[in-house]
């Protein structure tokens, strides 16, 4: 026969219940347990009696969870009837800052041989291997990670200086002097770089975008070939010139140079900040133009060069990375259209009057570059 618990209440118990509800400041779990109890007290205190049946029908809780609360309230008391038992159990901590530690250099070393990375499996396998420990989860072992914020699965693609680089400093200061400049029409400093863009064209007809749908296109596409875009870009007036060519050779950037000293005839002198490509030197000139030509552009203008794994310094690699996200970032597979499509962003921008504010400076980087200044002992 199952047992009958009894719950009778005294004055202040009921007080207390009667005050938990009143205020409604309680978690809603220990709101609901104090209704129950009043509801089921049987003493003196309580006018009026009621069954399971009926406090089930009236709270909507289920007979079973009236039961438990009765019975708590008769094994154990008041307090845990309301908030339940606490969890008295102690747990082992199984990761020790030793173990940690261990996992922490495992996962920042080269993976095991036959595996491009480490996975979560992979460094609770190899830490039971290693004797660290008997058993782990790869659960474990993401906790550790998150908690030093590593992805030992993630890669970055960078442009990593040599350290203590005197070549390097040289030129970045340089740079960086050039950037100083106020503006002057005589003398306008001018930054170029150039990207290649895959011609991709569809196979299928793309499906616009409706309402509460994303337009759509078909994964499969066809490639037609490769062009070269030269971007030349004035960062003070936020004018910029976009050429695009079949290929990427020393007479194609020779021939750009010239539609920027066009487009400059009235300056005086054109400071022009560049990567340091091969295809960039001053014999380009000779190689594509008469030698009275070729001298002319090469007086025309003072080359800067930016430091070798410094293409970061360039200004027109900005200009480039907006041309690719507000223009190219979608699939063109005639040249024609590109260019078209290009030529009108080239207006847009220009018409903006969109200038870069380059704020790092020689000051900055003796400080936030130092590893790259070379280590004079006096």
């Amino acid at each position: 026969m199952q047992r009958k618990f009894i719950v009778t209440l005294t004055k202040e118990e009921r007080n207390e219940l009667e005050s938990i509800i009143s205020k409604g400041k309680h978690k809603s779990q220990k709101y609901q347990n104090a209704l129950i109890l009043l509801n089921c007290d049987e003493g003196e205190f309580q006018k009026k009696k009621h069954t399971n049946e009926v406090i089930s029908s009236v709270l909507n809780i289920s007979m079973r969870k009236i039961d438990r609360i009765k019975k708590r309230f008769v094994e154990d008391g008041l307090n845990v009837a309301l908030n339940g038992k606490e969890n008295e159990r102690i747990y082992q901590k199984k990761i020790d800052g030793d173990l940690e530690a261990h996992i922490i250099a495992l996962s920042c070393s080269e993976p095991p041989k036959g595996h491009s990375q480490w996975s979560l499996r992979l460094l609770a396998d190899k830490v039971v291997e290693l004797e660290y420990i008997d058993n782990i989860s790869y659960e474990s072992i993401r906790r550790v990670l998150k908690k030093r914020t590593l992805k030992p699965w993630k890669r970055i693609g960078w442009v990593i200086p040599p350290e203590q680089n005197s070549s390097f400093v040289a030129q970045m200061e340089m740079v960086l002097d050039v950037y100083k400049r106020n503006y002057s029409a005589s003398n306008p400093v001018i930054c170029m770089d150039e990207s290649p863009k895959q011609l991709i064209s569809e196979t299928r007809a793309n499906i616009p975008s409706s309402h509460g749908k994303a337009s759509r296109h078909d994964y499969e596409y066809r490639r037609e070939g490769v062009c070269n875009i030269f971007v030349a870009c004035e960062p003070l007036t936020g004018k910029r010139i976009v050429e695009i060519t079949e290929r990427k050779t020393k007479k194609d950037w020779a021939f750009f140079i010239e539609k920027i000293a066009k487009m400059y005839d009235y300056s005086e002198k054109i400071t022009l900040i560049m990567d340091n490509y091969n295809t960039h030197t001053l014999g380009s000139f000779y190689e594509t133009f008469i030698p009275e030509k070729a001298k002319s552009l090469l007086d025309k203008f003072e080359f800067i060069f930016t430091p070798k794994h410094g293409s970061w310094l360039n200004m027109a690699e900005i200009e480039l990375n907006v041309l690719n996200k507000q223009c190219l970032n979608r699939r063109i597979g005639d040249r024609k259209i590109l260019v078209e499509e290009v030529n009108a962003w080239v207006n847009y921008r220009n018409n903006l009057d969109s200038k870069i504010n380059w704020r790092f400076t020689t000051s900055d980087a003796r400080i936030k570059l130092k590893r790259l200044y070379p280590t004079i002992e006096m």
